[in-house]
């Protein structure tokens, strides 16, 4: 069965770079800039479009092997053209992933979690696929903003492929609720709209 965003991301890939632009290299580079970890040697990007996000993070840590997943086949398409064959990309979903346990250092998202039908098992599979010590990165809009606000409400009335845009105390509840730890949450905005938020935690050592 084909899912409501996977729906609309088919629809939208042919010009989701050009239409989302400056809000893409935005919310990119605000991630980015927040991240605090060790030089990963293997990172997977959660949600990953088409692939703007594996790009910049190339360039950070040139060293690291990169994994992208997303539920759009066409977005897909798109990340493979723009990227080197060293980059492994997969369709696939958050709550149901394809790789052993403890196998990145880095799992990413950005502006995909209010997407993701099932966040506590998006969390929990991206903890289980995370190394001990690794980290859990999710950027996304923040609905302690009222410009978020208005807007979840308005793509739950009229937009199914959106599931929930969260507050900072609702993703802090999400990670703790998976066993995260030193969890930091960062609050900002990249432009007038746009409210965001940039979580950060790390697997426990069993």
């Amino acid at each position: 069965m084909t899912l409501p965003v996977q729906q609309e991301y088919s629809h939208l890939a042919p010009i989701y770079d050009r239409r989302w632009a400056s809000y893409i290299q935005k919310s990119i580079q605000a991630t980015t800039n927040l991240l605090e970890i060790n030089p990963p040697n293997s990172i997977l990007d959660l949600g990953c479009g088409t692939g703007t996000l594996l790009q910049s993070l190339s360039h950070l840590f040139p060293e690291a092997q990169l994994v992208g997943l997303d539920f759009s086949q066409e977005m897909i398409n798109i990340a493979k053209k723009k990227l080197p064959d060293s980059v492994k990309l997969l369709v696939g979903s958050a709550d149901h992933l394809p790789f052993a346990d403890n196998c990145f250092d880095l799992v990413i998202s950005t502006s995909a979690f209010h997407y993701f039908p099932n966040p506590r098992l998006a969390i929990q599979e991206a903890n289980r696929v995370l190394k001990p010590k690794g980290s859990l990165v999710i950027s996304d809009w923040c609905s302690d903003y009222w410009t978020c606000r208005l807007l979840d409400f308005w793509l739950r009335l009229f937009n199914r492929a959106h599931f929930h845009t969260y507050g900072v105390k609702e993703l802090q509840q999400l990670f703790e609720s998976q066993g995260l730890t030193e969890i930091k949450i960062d609050r900002y905005k990249i432009n007038w709209f746009w409210g965001m938020m940039t979580a950060q935690g790390d697997k426990r050592i069993s």
